[in-house]
């Protein structure tokens, strides 16, 4: 059985961000005592309205604690979609933890509905500059039109180029713009470009 948990974090930054450079995210969770904690660290580089160019890495603490309904003997933890946008100075990302090889011990009909707390410590995340960050926009594709949002798809088993297509709405053509589709494999990640009108 898999559970997907779904996380949204506001991230501010001190400069003003005209674009994001480049952007990763990794996790370091792990289950203790039936709770899942750790960290996300999202890194990066953004351009500045001056046209400067600047390193961010931000580590956003989670705390997932986990109902008894589960055996958690071979869980396995991983990011299953991740996506961002720029609103107010501000970078907004969502992300899906994907909780794998869950068991139900008992009948669901002895517990109440199941809750799975996240709990974010709201202290001062650090903020460190890296110049070793790596970079998953290395195939971008600096075009007229002009993007805000992109979604970060993680190739999964079954996956092909025409599923993507199809699950994204978007064009092959596009989608080799911004990546190698060559010969893709499980766990590559794609940049999917998310158009906005513009006058």
């Amino acid at each position: 059985m898999k559970k997907t948990v779904p996380l949204k974090k506001d991230l501010t930054f001190k400069n003003n961000i005209s674009e994001i450079v480049s952007i990763a995210l990794d996790h370091e969770l792990n289950l203790e005592d039936r709770t899942i904690k750790g960290n996300l660290v999202i890194s990066g580089s953004y351009s500045t309205n001056d046209e400067n160019t600047l390193d961010f890495k931000y580590n956003i603490p989670v705390n997932i604690e986990m109902s008894d309904r589960y055996k958690l003997d071979n869980i396995t933890i991983d990011i299953d979609d991740f996506y961002y946008e720029i609103n107010d100075n501000k970078l907004i990302v969502s992300i899906e933890i994907g909780l794998d090889n869950l068991e139900e011990v008992l009948p669901p009909f002895k517990y109440e509905e199941e809750k799975i707390e996240k709990v974010f410590k709201e202290e001062d995340m650090p903020r460190v500059d890296t110049n070793d960050v790596k970079n998953i926009f290395d195939n971008f594709d600096d075009s007229s039109e002009t993007y805000s949002t992109y979604k970060v798809c993680i190739v999964k088993e079954n996956d092909n180029i025409e599923s993507i297509i199809l699950k994204y709405n978007i064009t092959k053509e596009l989608l080799e713009q911004y990546n190698d589709i060559s010969d893709i494999k499980i766990g590559d990640k794609l940049i999917i470009p998310s158009l906005y009108e513009t006058n």
